[in-house]
């Protein structure tokens, strides 16, 4: 609901073009960059370094170079295969209910950590996350201070500061009440922040939503030949790899456009439909912990597109440089758990949404085979869906009819399509 402003990248009086990056700014999650909006002179800055400022507020003037309603402002040229920006959804209840699942930080007072920037002996800034965090594992003012930043201008990241406390564990010792152990093979591992995120999380839509989950047995024998055929091709041209997970999440579109009561969220006694399908789609983080980037306007891209997005969101989320926006905004969540080798799974609701599906790993089964001249038995690729749903809202017969759709799109996918 807010952030820190950590840089101004212009100054009163610079010319700007759109897209330009004219602001740095620091949330709980990410740090990342402002693009301008408009071309023109930025003409007067309207907040300075370390302010805090409320998501939504006006930050500069710029003066446009054409003299035109914001209402006429032509959309910028986007690069094939990219969706099309739409207009933004103004829902007051929308806005409520993404404020009620924001992280709320509870900072409490700590006398040893003294870190406000008005602290003469301080020339260091730190974000609201790293302050955060100094809290919670109670670092002195004096040991954050010895901490090697490798941010920008050498400020210190979550990453640095997970590294000091790893390190500070294993060189100095904490008196703590010691840990019982019947037969002294045990080890106790505090959990790191984002763990405890995803707990709370967890346990919130379990608390929220009325779980209840379907699963079906999808025949991807077309979708695994076709792959198979057309990898090789994709990696030449491309260098990357296409993974079954933009075709599953194209098959998730799909019934979404022919379901779209499944594409909503719940505010008390309201149902708020969604216009945008946006997928949000979990990533496995090297540290274990989970995170999950959104694909926006998923019905926008042809599966090019999205392979290229999917690969994208994935290998910015393993190498920790995601942006607030690629995390926000999701309203329909796919897992795929075959990654793992697990079969099915009962996936928790991501809250506001109303359902999340998963997807299994896909193992070569014998199965019977219907033809027009009788019943054969032939080796086919079988794979499990696992779609939960907030049965609060959503009645078995939509939670089943969509599960259903999505094996169709799957098991009637069209093996004569071109990736390129």
């Amino acid at each position: 609901m807010e952030c820190t402003v950590l840089h101004l990248l212009a100054k009163a009086g610079d010319k700007v073009a759109v897209d330009d990056s004219i602001l740095e700014v620091a949330t709980d999650k990410v740090d990342t960059e402002v693009p301008c909006p408009f071309s023109g002179v930025l003409t007067e800055w309207l907040v300075k370094e370390n302010d805090v400022v409320p998501i939504g507020s006006p930050v500069a003037k710029i003066e446009v170079e054409n003299d035109v309603d914001e209402g006429d402002q032509q959309p910028v040229d986007k690069p094939a295969n990219e969706p099309v920006s739409a207009e933004p959804e103004v829902e007051a209840t929308a806005a409520a209910l993404e404020k009620e699942y924001e992280e709320v930080l509870i900072r409490k007072a700590e006398p040893a950590l003294d870190l406000t920037n008005n602290n003469p002996d301080h020339n260091a800034f730190y974000s609201p996350l790293v302050l955060s965090i100094a809290r919670e594992e109670h670092i002195t003012e004096s040991e954050l201070a010895t901490i090697h930043g490798t941010g920008i201008e050498n400020r210190v990241t979550k990453n640095d500061i997970f590294s000091f406390l790893d390190s500070r564990k294993k060189h100095v010792h904490i008196p703590t009440p010691a840990a019982i152990s019947l037969n002294g093979s045990n080890e106790i591992i505090e959990m790191d922040r984002m763990r405890k995120m995803i707990s709370q999380r967890m346990i919130e839509s379990r608390k929220i939503s009325a779980h209840v989950t379907s699963f079906i047995e999808t025949d991807m024998t077309p979708v695994v030949q076709w792959r198979e055929h057309t990898k090789a091709e994709y990696r030449k041209k491309t260098g990357d790899s296409i993974t079954f997970t933009p075709i599953l999440i194209e098959a998730v579109v799909k019934a979404i456009k022919d379901y779209p009561m499944i594409n909503i969220s719940v505010d008390g006694d309201r149902i708020i439909k969604k216009k945008e399908i946006n997928i949000g789609m979990a990533v496995a983080l090297p540290d274990g912990n989970l995170i999950v980037p959104v694909i926006h306007r998923a019905d926008q891209y042809d599966l090019p597109g999205l392979a290229r997005k999917v690969n994208d969101l994935a290998k910015r989320a393993r190498e920790n440089k995601l942006k607030a926006d690629d995390l926000a905004g999701g309203t329909y969540t796919v897992s795929n758990i075959g990654a793992f080798a697990n079969l099915m799974g009962t996936p928790i609701i991501v809250q506001p949404q109303v359902a999340i599906m998963a997807f299994g790993a896909i193992k070569k089964k014998p199965a019977v085979i219907e033809t027009p001249q009788g019943d054969l038995l032939g080796i086919r690729s079988l794979m499990f869906i696992s779609h939960s749903y907030d049965h609060r809202v959503v009645d078995g017969s939509l939670g089943g009819l969509f599960l259903k759709r999505v094996n169709d799109y799957l098991e009637n996918f069209d093996t004569h399509r071109s990736i390129m």
